[in-house]
């Protein structure tokens, strides 16, 4: 597997698939990157903040978590407008993974700049610019996603090496009882951004691991691995025409010299077809 562009992320993360294009972004290097695969191009848009994701509007353009919090983000100009920052009082922290729920509501978490336990929480801003927290005392807020029904939202928190599922209420965002429904071995990486097939399974990059791994959230049971070139891979999406390309994101960042050397491809963007179906992502409403 080689990367399909010339671009080597720090930190890649944050892969989503829109339309007929695919968006992601390098948290570190402060950079939103929009792939069109009709054309093999790719278009980097530079920011001032970190940015730890990028999800669509749905009236077209997009919006992203940045360091200083949720805003929007003009593709064409390139300029940001800030919506909230529920976290201004904490400079050592910045906004990792993120998406929209089935309601178009921008989901996204946050986390030491500098790593360290239970200083992040999971927040969710609504379409008039309401942020609330979710979930506190979180690590190292990442992958995220909805069952098919919208009746249950699964969250990684990476230290933990678990998927966590909960009751959700698609009405109003509300989440209730949480339980642990995939564990991750720990000498196979830890688990980091998420999304979900048309069956209901969820598929998981593994950070250190060279992998992103299906399992099934009703029994736990793995039912596919995909290998990556790459150490610290960081987050997938299905795209595509018909959404049955996982496009796959990995990083740079966190790997020695002599490591680098013997991963050329780390920090690229990869597409396989893994024969199953992906589904339609989320556009925020606001």
């Amino acid at each position: 597997m080689n990367p399909i562009t010339a671009t080597r992320a720090t930190l890649g993360e944050g892969a989503i698939w829109y339309g007929d294009t695919l968006y992601w972004v390098d948290i570190t290097e402060k950079r939103v990157y929009i792939y069109d695969p009709k054309s093999n191009s790719e278009r980097m848009i530079q920011l001032d903040s970190m940015v730890g994701t990028v999800v669509p509007r749905k009236q077209g353009g997009l919006a992203v978590a940045l360091q200083t919090g949720f805003a929007l983000l003009d593709p064409e100009t390139g300029e940001t407008t800030p919506i909230a920052d529920p976290e201004a009082d904490k400079p050592h922290t910045r906004f990792n993974d993120g998406k929209c729920d089935p309601k178009g509501r921008f989901w996204a978490g946050t986390m030491a700049i500098k790593e360290g336990p239970n200083q992040g929480a999971l927040y969710m801003l609504d379409g008039k610019g309401n942020v609330s927290k979710k979930v506190d005392n979180v690590s190292i807020s990442n992958g995220i996603c909805w069952s098919l029904d919208a009746r249950t939202m699964y969250y990684i928190d990476t230290p933990t090496y678990q998927v966590v599922a909960y009751d959700y209420d698609n009405e109003t965002g509300d989440i209730s009882n949480p339980r642990t429904v995939i564990e991750i071995d720990r000498s196979e990486g830890g688990p980091d951004g998420m999304t979900i097939d048309e069956r209901g399974y969820l598929w998981i990059a593994l950070w250190g691991g060279y992998s992103v791994v299906c399992h099934d959230p009703n029994t736990g049971k793995r039912h596919a691995k995909v290998d990556v070139p790459a150490a610290n891979v960081t987050s997938c999406a299905f795209g595509g025409d018909d959404l049955s390309d996982l496009y796959i994101t990995s990083a740079r960042q966190g790997n020695s010299p002599e490591a680098l050397e013997k991963q050329p491809h780390a920090g690229g963007l990869f597409r396989v077809n893994v024969g199953v179906r992906g589904v339609p992502a989320f556009a925020f409403e606001g």
